[in-house]
């Protein structure tokens, strides 16, 4: 079973491209699941059914994980038994029959665009690595990619004079995201200075880490959480923040819920619609702290 487990995280790492921080959810929820098997004495992924996840599924709720977290971890093993099913490794998949706990509903965390201004003035533009971190935050808030596409984006991937970057997304999707003007800017600045200061050896990955590689998105999230410190800010983001900040800004300002759709790369509306839940709660709390009639 753990072969099959190594197997399957190879698999998503060179054949899907999956982000190191998805990588390291799935090897940390499949571990979790191996460690299960061997206190319960399953040694064969082939006699692995329905009752013995329903068990699984007991073990977890036992433990208080969230339903978050149990959801992310079904999940993690939908996508393992599908991959051994392909591969004929079992004859059926005992995942058909589970389902994910019924979630919360919670509403994307964002930033207003007060907030944003204050962030986007603390990197200093006199530094390459200044260039560089302002660059991390435009480009993550003015296209709404994933880190884990930003980290991946490569300099012939960019088109200056039409302004979009081609974007390999989940599944190995590619799709084009556009830029503005304040974007253009950063990005001229950054390759004619910043990037050329950095480089140690030829890569094509646009953003380089202080070593001149090319950076993760571990390295990503470390970057937003110092700019965080360094400008005495009282809320704490994540790179996944400026996507929804840059969905609910583009709803909030008259844009049509399928184009936001295409350029985060949703498969699925609903996915998108979320975004129009947050609007809508915005909408509300600005009307009832504002109209005279909506107050006692």
């Amino acid at each position: 079973m753990k072969k099959e487990i190594e197997n399957f995280i190879q698999y998503i790492e060179s054949v899907k491209s999956y982000s190191s921080h998805t990588i390291r959810n799935y090897k940390q929820d499949l571990n979790l699941f191996l460690i299960f098997c061997i206190e319960q004495k399953m040694t064969k992924l082939t006699k692995i059914d329905y009752p013995f996840l329903r068990k699984y599924l007991s073990h977890l709720y036992e433990k208080k994980y969230s339903k978050k977290t149990i959801s992310r971890t079904l999940s993690t093993l939908r996508s393992f038994f599908k991959y051994l099913m392909i591969g004929k490794k079992i004859e059926y998949n005992p995942m058909t029959l589970v389902s994910n706990p019924k979630l919360d509903k919670t509403l994307p965390k964002f930033l207003y665009y007060e907030q944003l201004e204050k962030i986007l003035k603390i990197p200093d533009l006199k530094t390459p690595l200044g260039q560089r971190d302002l660059l991390i935050l435009e480009i993550l808030y003015s296209t709404g990619v994933r880190v884990g596409e930003l980290v991946n984006i490569q300099i012939k991937d960019i088109n200056i004079h039409n302004q979009t970057i081609k974007i390999l997304g989940k599944g190995n999707k590619e799709r084009y995201v556009l830029f503005g003007s304040k974007l253009k800017k950063i990005l001229n600045l950054y390759l004619n200075d910043g990037r050329l200061k950095l480089l140690k050896k030829q890569t094509d990955y646009l953003i380089l880490n202080h070593i001149g590689n090319a950076i993760t998105d571990r390295g990503v999230r470390n970057i937003i959480q110092k700019i965080i410190q360094k400008g005495q800010l009282e809320y704490k983001i994540s790179p996944h923040v400026f996507r929804h900040t840059f969905a609910t800004h583009m709803l909030e300002n008259g844009a049509e819920l399928r184009c936001v759709q295409e350029l985060l790369g949703h498969e699925n509306l609903s996915t998108t619609e979320i975004y129009t839940h947050v609007t809508n709660e915005r909408l509300r709390n600005i009307y009832l702290n504002t109209h005279p009639r909506a107050k006692e």
